[in-house]
C-alpha cells in the first residue's frame, strides 16, 4: 500500500483540481484519476486505470456528492468509475473520503471494515459551504431575472443552514424577505433576525406577490397548485438536493423561469471550497496518525 503522504483523488469538479494543487503545495504526492483537468507538477501523477489508483493509494478522496445517480461517480464520464466498482475495489487498508456517500456504499464499507468519512456530515464544512451556495444562488437569480434584487419581494422556502445564510445576504442587498417553514422554532429564529415569516401551509395566498422564490427544501414544495398561483414573471431558484422541490415539467409548460442549481460551491467558488475541504482533511489525517 502507499506511503502515508500519498493521496488519491478521483472524479469531481474544479474543487478536486484545487484540492490536488493544495495538497501538492503542502508536500503531499498526489495520484489523480479522471479529475476535471490535468495538473502539471512533478509530484502529481495522473493514472489511467482505477485499479492502479486503488493499488497505489490508501487515502482516496472522491467528489461532493460522491454520486448523483447512485450509479456513476459525479462529474465524470469514465465507464469504470462507478459506485459499484468502488465498492468492489475498497479494502480495509483504504480510507475513503467523499461527500454525501450513498447509504448502500456506507453499508458495504461497514461490512468490509473500510474506514470512510463523509465530508458533508461535518458541520463546519456545511456551514462554510453555505456561503458559496448563497453567493451562487444570488448570482443565478441575477442572471435569470430582468429585475433588481434590491427592493424585490423574495420568498425563501426553508430555514436551514443554506437558507439562513442566503436570507442574510439577500437582506444585505435590501431585498424584502419572507421565510416560509414548517417549524415554529425555525420561524421564530427567522423572525428574531428581522424577516417576515409564514408557515408553508399558509403561503399559497401570498405566492402571487413574490418576485423571487428560493427553495432550499429537498421535497416537492412548489407543485402544480402552487405554480398556478405564482407571478408569471417570478424567478424560481431551487438549491435543494436533486430532484429539487419544484414540479419542473409543469413549470416548463407554464413557461416559468425555474432553475435547479446543484453543486454551486464547486461552480462559483471552487478554490475557496477546496481550501475548506483540504484543511479539514489534513486535520483528519493527523488525528488518524496520532
Amino acid at each position: 500500500m502507499s506511503h502515508p503522504s500519498d493521496i488519491g483523488i478521483f472524479g469531481g469538479d474544479q474543487r478536486q483540481v484545487y484540492m490536488a494543487s493544495a495538497f501538492l503545495q503542502k508536500g503531499y504526492r498526489v495520484f489523480t484519476y479522471r479529475i476535471a483537468e490535468p495538473i502539471h507538477h512533478e509530484n502529481c501523477i495522473p493514472l489511467h486505470n482505477l485499479n492502479e489508483l486503488f493499488d497505489k493509494c490508501s487515502l482516496l478522496i472522491g467528489p461532493i456528492p460522491l454520486t448523483r445517480d447512485l450509479v456513476s461517480v459525479a462529474s465524470t464520464s469514465a465507464s469504470e468509475l462507478t459506485a459499484s466498482n468502488l465498492a468492489n475495489l475498497l479494502t480495509k487498508e483504504h480510507f475513503l473520503i467523499g461527500g454525501m456517500i450513498p447509504s448502500a456504499l456506507v453499508g458495504i464499507c461497514t461490512n468490509k471494515g473500510v474506514p470512510y468519512y463523509d465530508l458533508m456530515k461535518n458541520e463546519k464544512i456545511t456551514i462554510l459551504n453555505a456561503i458559496a451556495t448563497a453567493e451562487g444562488t444570488i448570482m443565478e437569480a441575477i442572471q435569470s431575472s430582468n429585475q433588481n434584487l434590491h427592493g424585490s419581494k423574495c420568498l425563501v422556502l426553508g430555514y436551514g443552514r443554506c437558507a439562513k445564510v442566503l436570507a442574510g445576504k439577500l437582506k444585505g442587498m435590501d431585498a424584502i424577505i419572507t421565510v416560509a417553514a414548517r417549524s415554529e422554532e425555525a420561524l421564530a429564529y427567522a423572525h428574531a433576525t428581522g424577516f417576515q415569516t409564514i408557515y408553508l401551509s399558509d403561503m399559497k395566498p401570498l405566492l402571487p406577490s413574490y418576485d423571487f422564490i428560493f427553495n432550499t427544501i429537498p421535497t416537492l414544495i412548489l407543485d402544480k397548485s402552487c405554480l398556478e398561483l405564482v407571478n408569471r414573471n417570478v424567478t424560481i431558484i431551487d438549491i435543494a438536493s436533486a430532484p429539487g422541490g419544484v414540479d419542473y415539467e409543469y413549470a416548463m409548460q407554464k413557461k416559468l423561469k425555474a432553475k435547479l442549481c446543484l453543486g454551486l460551491p464547486g461552480k462559483v467558488a471552487p478554490k475557496t471550497s477546496a481550501d475548506i475541504l483540504v484543511n479539514e482533511i489534513i486535520t483528519l489525517i493527523k488525528e488518524r496518525s496520532d
